[in-house]
């Protein structure tokens, strides 16, 4: 069976939806806005210069998660997808998640960005498997570490290793969509890698290979 993974941020969705988490939580008076302004912007420039730390960003990203009920935490998250997220769900991102649903393949996201903000962006999209990085819960309520391996970099790989094993499946047939240099340990790893709005970095190496360019900025 033919496997499509996607990443989620600038790939499926024309946006961060970590960075926009953050942003939507300083302007609902959830964290200290301007220092979250600066740190928000400082983790997502590392990022995209591939020098993240991804265990201090976590630090980072999950403590707001730990100071807020859950029940609250599901009423927030609905505003942010109307506010922040569907907005920013492109028609061509719906097409092509369409085009592989008619085909019977198998979809998968798979995202640096935690489970929390990310699950109901996957069930927006009509994805039913999803690999994120796990926030940590214990007792009904996040604890502002990360359980596990994040998924970020060869942390995918290694998730998504598990993951096929678990499914009986492997990459045999296999999409990967990313706009990401952050990506390249995976996508050197499929059959058909894609690079969606590639950064520079990821452009190059993708001409260099060969691989298909893709944009699904409407």
């Amino acid at each position: 069976m033919t496997l499509a993974i996607f990443d989620l941020d600038n790939t499926l969705l024309n946006g961060d939806s970590d960075y926009l988490w953050g942003q939507f939580l300083a302007l609902q008076g959830r964290v200290d806005a301007a220092y979250y302004e600066k740190e928000n912007q400082r983790f997502y420039d590392e990022y995209v210069a591939g020098t993240l730390d991804i265990f201090e960003f976590l630090e980072f990203s999950l403590a707001p998660l730990s100071q807020i009920d859950m029940a609250e935490l599901k009423q927030l998250h609905g505003k942010f997808m109307d506010e922040c997220i569907k907005p920013i769900i492109t028609q061509k991102s719906r097409d092509l998640i369409q085009h592989h649903i008619d085909q019977n393949n198998t979809l998968l996201i798979i995202t640096a960005t935690n489970l929390f903000i990310t699950a109901p962006i996957a069930k927006e999209l009509g994805i039913d498997h999803i690999l994120a990085t796990d926030p940590e819960i214990v007792n009904n309520k996040y604890t502002g570490k990360v359980y596990g391996t994040p998924c970020f970099r060869e942390g995918k790989v290694e998730r998504l290793k598990v993951w096929l094993t678990k499914k009986g499946m492997n990459l045999a047939d296999s999409y990967f969509y990313s706009d990401s240099h952050n990506d390249l340990p995976l996508l050197e790893m499929v059959t058909k890698p894609v690079a969606v709005d590639p950064d520079d970095t990821l452009r190059s190496h993708a001409q260099m290979k060969g691989w298909d360019i893709i944009s699904l900025l409407d």
